[in-house]
Formats: C-alpha cells, structure tokens, sequence
C-alpha cells in the first residue's frame, strides 16, 4: 500500500525525533551529577600537601633582660624605661634588684682590708645633663670647637640618654686613697681586686682599654656594670665586652 507523501514525511521526522532524544538521554546518563551525600574523588593534586606548621613565637632578644640591657651611644635609653631604687645611706641609690649582689662585692672587699667607695650611681636626665654641658665647657675653655667639644665630651660623659647610670644599673667606684677619675686608679688595690672579683657579684668593668672603640666610651677602670653574675662570669673568661657579648648570643640562636 502506498503512503502519501506527507505522511510519509511525518514519519521520517518522528524517526529522526526518536533517535535524537535517545542519543540526548545517553549524554545525559554519561554526565549525571552524584546525588547529594555521595563521596566524590578529589581533584589531583600537582604537588604533595603540606604539613601545618605552627607560627614561630618571637625571637628572644638577649638585650631583652633586665639585667642585659644595652645602653651606649648608639642604642639610648628606651622612652618608658623606669626604674624601682633602693636608696643607700650615702645618698646613692641603684636598682633594687643588683642592690643585694653590690652590697656583698663592698662588704667582701672591706673584709680583705679595701677601702672601696662609691663615688656616682643612678643619675637623672638632669644630672647627666649638667655632666655633659660641664665637660663641653671645660673643652671649650681649653680650645676646642664647639663640634669638636661635644664629640669628645661624649667619649668620656655619655650623651644624656645613653649613659648606663640612668639604668640604675652602673656604679662609679674608687679607692680612698686615691679619688681621681683617671688611668692611675687601675692601680689601686681596689681596682685590682674589683677587676679580679667583680664578675662572681654579677659586676664588669664596663669600659676597659681595649674595647673604647666598641663601647664607644674610653677607658674607665672605675666604671662597673651589673649584668647578673651568669652574663658576668661568661663575659670575663671570654674576655669581651657587653656588645661583643650580646652580639655571641644573638648569632647562637
């Protein structure tokens, strides 16, 4: 029987239809997203997964410490530094906490038959400051420049907030017999025996000849530091200064 043309037509576009929605369903099935809860497969990973490490805490800063803490022409006194005194009975006062350590260095050093005084402590900013503008005059009198006065003042009088004794932490000491600030106060019995002993007190000799150029400050063998008696000890068997051994700390972390 023959079909008309139209149907004829009709049919092949119902062929065409039927074959269309089954390649279209096929893709589909291929395709199908997992349903809700189903596990999936991770995505590759170009490189391994790193392991989580915690943030490092802050470094320790050996000038950090109390006892350690480094003052001298190129690092000043810090803005909000405060200090608690213990006042002595001649009118000087240091650091409540190296009070205890100097007074056994005195009392020991009289037991052997010395006669140590101390002459300068704790200083205020006022006081450094009349010490500075003192020294400058007194250059200036003798035909220094007024750069040139300031610059070698601040060799022997540390400019006001660079000088250890407004840490509390430093004392001036001499021998009775002999009370100039000068080189020949090395050679006294009582230096000598400070600069023996000094360091089993938690005490140096803070400017010594052979270190003026690191510690800025010349030569002052009456100028004693308290830095703890471990720092002390380490710091006299290696023969350095504070910088220098600030400076061995830091590069041992």
């Amino acid at each position: 029987m023959k079909i008309g043309k139209k149907k004829a037509l009709t049919a092949a576009a119902l062929c065409i239809f039927a074959i269309l929605s089954g390649l279209l369903a096929a893709v589909l099935t291929q395709n199908k997203l997992p349903e809700a809860g189903t596990p999936t497969e991770p995505p590759a990973r170009d490189t391994a997964p790193t392991e989580n490490i915690a943030p490092a805490g802050p470094e320790r800063d050996p000038g950090s410490d109390w006892n350690l803490l480094l003052v001298n022409p190129w690092h000043a006194l810090p803005e909000d530094f405060s200090v608690e005194l213990k006042q002595l009975d001649n009118g000087h006062a240091v650091d409540e906490r190296a009070y205890p350590d100097l007074q056994a260095m005195l009392d020991d050093a009289r037991a052997e038959g010395l006669s140590p005084i101390l002459c300068s402590s704790y200083r205020t900013e006022e006081k450094q400051q009349a010490l500075f503008a003192n020294k400058i005059s007194r250059l200036l009198a003798q035909g220094y420049s007024q750069q040139a006065a300031e610059e070698e003042a601040g060799r022997w009088v540390a400019v006001p907030g660079t000088s250890e004794h407004q840490t509390g932490l430093a004392v001036d000491i001499i021998a009775l017999d002999y009370q100039q600030l000068d080189e020949q106060q090395e050679n006294t019995a009582e230096q000598k025996w400070l600069m023996e002993n000094s360091y089993k007190y938690g005490f140096i000799l803070r400017y010594s000849r052979e270190k003026s150029e690191i510690t800025g400050i010349g030569y002052e063998p009456w100028h004693y530091r308290y830095v703890g008696k471990e720092a002390a000890k380490e710091i006299f068997e290696q023969g350095v200064c504070l910088e220098e051994y600030l400076e061995s700390l830091a590069s041992d972390k």
